[in-house]
């Protein structure tokens, strides 16, 4: 089949993974929203005082997965935004973390997803929300395949047999990476935005958190120092986006 071939319709699941694909970046911040509106976050075991070690996992959790994010985007770039809503792929990349895992973005988006539902701890995101937005993230990656296998055909469907969907295979790692160059430009330049989201989603629930638990006056230190967080990670995005517009991030690739 032609590099410009694309893939015939699927069913249902195909439709949603599409469907997702094409409005996750809207669907995402309306989650976030419900989950403030009808979601009550649980202390860490009952004790509000103790919640901030589970705030500390959460973070832990978040951080690792935009680790992960940037260090695939840093090695091999997959173009993930689509033409006009739709999924698209210019080329098969196989190389970097792709050689160890067919999808590492979405590992660490499920990651992000992971650690924000923990720093919240509401049995309404744990039992329905958590498990809908990764049964989300699924259905776009089966859309995704579908079509790769319907534009790359045998060549794909050989890169699946010697690649996990998701487990990262952790041999020859170091091989991997060490045979190719880390482009901190492009990272930066690519996922700023999923960072300045995520921290700043993990600082509207930890404020949101002290003012259900403690009250506005109990909790105005904490919560002032939790904005002036905030405007730290703002103004660094806002140098980012600069730096970008500015051309200052440009790398070889672009």
């Amino acid at each position: 089949m032609s590099s410009s071939a694309a893939s015939p319709p699927g069913g249902l699941h195909d439709r949603i993974g599409r469907f997702v694909f094409g409005w996750r970046d809207l669907l995402a911040p309306l989650c976030g929203i419900l989950l403030l509106v009808f979601a009550k976050p649980r202390p860490f075991l009952g004790d509000p005082a103790a919640d901030r070690w589970q705030d500390a996992l959460g973070l832990l959790v978040c951080a690792v997965g935009q680790a992960l994010r940037f260090a695939v985007i840093g090695f091999a770039y997959i173009k993930r935004g689509g033409t006009n809503k739709e999924i698209d792929a210019p080329k098969l990349v196989v190389e970097g973390f792709y050689a160890h895992s067919r999808n590492p973005m979405y590992v660490g988006n499920f990651l992000l997803l992971v650690g924000l539902a923990i720093l919240w701890n509401s049995a309404f995101v744990t039992l329905l929300v958590l498990p809908v937005m990764l049964l989300g993230i699924h259905a776009i990656v089966r859309a995704e395949e579908r079509f790769l296998s319907g534009r790359f055909g045998a060549e794909y469907d050989d890169y699946c047999r010697r690649v996990n969907r998701f487990l990262p295979s952790l041999r020859g790692l170091r091989e991997t990476t060490s045979s190719m160059r880390f482009e901190w430009k492009r990272a930066l330049r690519k996922d700023y935005g999923t960072f300045f989201a995520w921290t700043s989603t993990a600082v509207v629930f930890m404020i949101v958190e002290r003012l259900h638990w403690f009250g506005a006056d109990a909790s105005r230190v904490a919560i002032q120092r939790l904005v002036a967080a905030w405007f730290l990670l703002a103004a660094a995005w806002a140098a980012t986006r600069w730096a970008k517009k500015t051309g200052r991030l440009a790398t070889v690739d672009d």
